[in-house]
């Protein structure tokens, strides 16, 4: 193998374990990072908008299409979770663990004994292209943008419009938030509704790549956890560097060591991390900024 075929391979596995990473911690970037509501149940999120998107896909929508359709559905799901139990459980954050737990066993168990304990995928669109003596798929490409979209478009949305500012009003300083007139309570179902839509859509892109199972969440759940919380308090600064730290790890040992060696590389990376940076990469930055 060449330098130059060499260079591409390990550019296209550290751009593939980027994408997992910032697709499958987004949503919980949000709704752990921003609202501090640790969400158990943010796997089966991502489960439910990969099972739509393939649903959707078999009745003849395209895949764009279908991909929206399960982050949405996924967003409506979480609506109705933070209106009938999360809002409840905000000054309660313990509470909320074993919420989530038990949230995620019941939509785990129901898809098993309503669907099965498999669904018949959708094939990886795009096909695939030759660099050297190795095939690589072009669908992986589209994934590592729409990583970069997704990280850019959330910090826009929080950081440039009206309902960003008011949903960090909200989180932050919720008392004075509602006496300067602002609705907290939608505020809260609208910013839970989104980080569940975005583990959707990690869902619906993720779902022609993979087996569509009832505990395919738990491939998503660790990584996203290990990112944001590498990442810090600052989710919108620190996700993505967070997820291009962690993917040079995973993606260096899984090639030397295979996939279990990438997942024990990214544990270890977690513990250096924190304990050399208490307060996440985005601590670090905001210090070095100040």
């Amino acid at each position: 193998m060449d330098v130059g075929t060499l260079a591409f391979s390990a550019l296209y596995q550290f751009g593939d374990a980027f994408a997992f990473l910032v697709l499958s911690a987004c949503g919980l970037a949000v709704i752990f990072g921003m609202m501090g509501v640790i969400n158990l149940a943010h796997g089966e999120f991502i489960m439910c908008g990969a099972y739509v998107t393939v649903s959707a896909a078999h009745a003849g929508v395209p895949l764009p299409l279908a991909i929206l359709i399960g982050a949405l559905v996924s967003a409506a799901v979480g609506a109705l979770v933070e209106i009938l139990i999360i809002r409840h459980l905000y000054d309660r954050p313990l509470d909320t663990i074993v919420a989530t737990w038990g949230l995620s066993l019941i939509f785990t168990q129901g898809t098993l004994i309503v669907l099965g304990s498999t669904m018949a995928g959708v094939g990886t669109p795009f096909g695939s292209f030759t660099v050297g003596d190795y095939s690589y798929s072009l669908y992986r490409l589209v994934l590592c943008g729409m990583a970069v979209l997704v990280i850019a478009g959330l910090y826009a949305l929080f950081n440039w419009t009206r309902f960003g500012v008011m949903a960090r009003a909200t989180i932050q300083v919720p008392h004075m938030a509602a006496a300067l007139g602002i609705d907290t309570r939608l505020v809260y179902s609208l910013t839970f509704a989104l980080g569940a839509g975005l583990a959707g859509l990690a869902g619906g892109l993720y779902a022609p790549t993979m087996t569509l199972v009832p505990t395919m969440g738990t491939t998503f759940i660790m990584e996203a956890f290990v990112t944001v919380v590498v990442g810090g308090a600052d989710v919108f600064l620190g996700t993505a560097p967070a997820a291009a730290v962690l993917a040079v790890v995973k993606a260096t040992m899984t090639s030397w060591y295979g996939q279990l060696a990438g997942q024990i590389g990214l544990l270890i990376a977690v513990i250096v991390v924190i304990r050399v940076l208490p307060r996440g990469i985005s601590g670090f930055l905001l210090r070095e900024r100040a």
